[in-house]
C-alpha cells in the first residue's frame, strides 16, 4: 500500500493500458480518478469490486477547460492531487507524404497538447502543495517509426515536455518522468492475431528479444513505483518498458 491516502488521476483509463495503470494504483492504496473521453464505468467498477477507491470523470484532454475541470474535481472530491498520469492518446497512422493534415493535428492535439494541459494544470496544484508526481506516457515510437510521423512527433514532444517540467519543478518537491511502453497486449494490439492467421502477431513477437508482448500491469508496476516515496530522487528520466525491443 505504497500509495495509501494519495489521490491520482489517470487519463485514458477507460480501457487498455490506462485501465491497467489505474487498477494498479488503486491496489497500492490510491484514490483514483478514472478519466477518459469514453465510458469509465467498467474501470471504476473493477476497482471498487477489488476493494479500491475510484470515481469516473469524462474529459477530452485536448480541451483545456475540460482538463481544468478534471483537476478541480480531484481536488474538490479528495482534497488534493498527488499523482498525475497523462496516458490518454490516439494514433492515426499513415505514410508522411500522404498524411492528411487533420490526422496530424488531431494526434498532436490529444497526445502532446493534452499532456501539456494535464501537466500544466496538475503543476498549479502540486506547486502550492510542494509535492507531487507527474508521469507521462510516451512511446518507443518517439525515436521514429514508419507510418507514424504524427504519433512519433507527439511522443517525442512528450519527452521534451517531461524533462523541462522536471527541471522547472524539482525544487518544489515534484518529480516528472516519462515511460515508453513497447508492444503491450491490449484489445487493440490483440487484433493483430486476426491478421493473416496470426502472421502479423508472430512477426511482432520476433522483434521483441523477450519473445512476448507486455501486459498493462508491466507498465502499471513502473507507474506505481515512480508515484511512490521510493522514487523521490528520480526525475527527468525516460524509462522503456518493452522487453528489450526499444533501443
Amino acid at each position: 500500500m505504497r500509495l495509501e491516502n494519495k489521490t491520482a488521476i489517470v487519463t485514458g483509463a477507460g480501457r487498455g493500458l490506462g485501465r491497467g495503470i489505474a487498477k494498479k494504483l488503486a491496489r497500492e492504496g490510491a484514490r483514483v480518478v478514472v478519466a477518459d473521453m469514453a465510458d469509465t464505468d467498467e474501470t471504476v467498477a473493477e476497482i471498487i469490486e477489488a476493494g479500491g477507491a475510484a470515481s469516473g470523470f469524462q474529459v477530452n484532454v485536448s480541451r483545456q477547460e475540460e482538463v481544468q475541470a478534471l483537476i478541480q474535481y480531484a481536488v474538490d472530491t479528495y482534497g488534493g492531487l498527488d499523482i498525475m498520469v497523462n496516458n490518454a492518446g490516439i494514433n492515426r497512422d499513415g505514410m508522411l507524404h500522404k498524411m492528411p493534415v487533420e490526422n496530424w493535428n488531431v494526434v498532436i492535439d490529444v497526445d502532446l497538447t493534452g499532456t501539456f494541459y494535464g501537466t500544466q494544470e496538475a503543476l498549479k496544484v502540486m506547486r502550492a502543495q510542494e509535492r507531487g508526481r507527474i508521469i507521462n506516457i510516451s512511446s518507443g515510437s518517439w525515436l521514429g517509426n514508419i507510418g507514424q510521423a504524427n504519433y512519433a512527433a507527439a511522443k517525442a514532444g512528450v519527452v521534451g515536455l517531461t524533462k523541462t517540467a522536471a527541471r522547472e519543478n524539482a525544487r518544489k518537491g515534484i518529480t516528472c518522468n516519462a515511460i515508453c511502453p513497447g508492444f503491450i497486449e491490449t484489445d487493440m494490439t490483440l487484433k493483430l492475431k486476426e491478421v493473416n492467421d496470426g502472421a502479423a502477431w508472430d512477426s511482432m513477437m520476433q522483434r521483441i528479444p523477450m519473445g512476448c508482448a507486455g501486459k498493462p500491469e508491466d507498465v502499471g508496476n513502473l507507474v506505481a513505483f515512480l508515484a511512490s516515496d521510493e522514487a523521490a530522487y528520480i526525475t527527468s528520466e525516460v524509462i522503456n518498458v518493452g522487453g528489450g525491443m526499444i533501443v
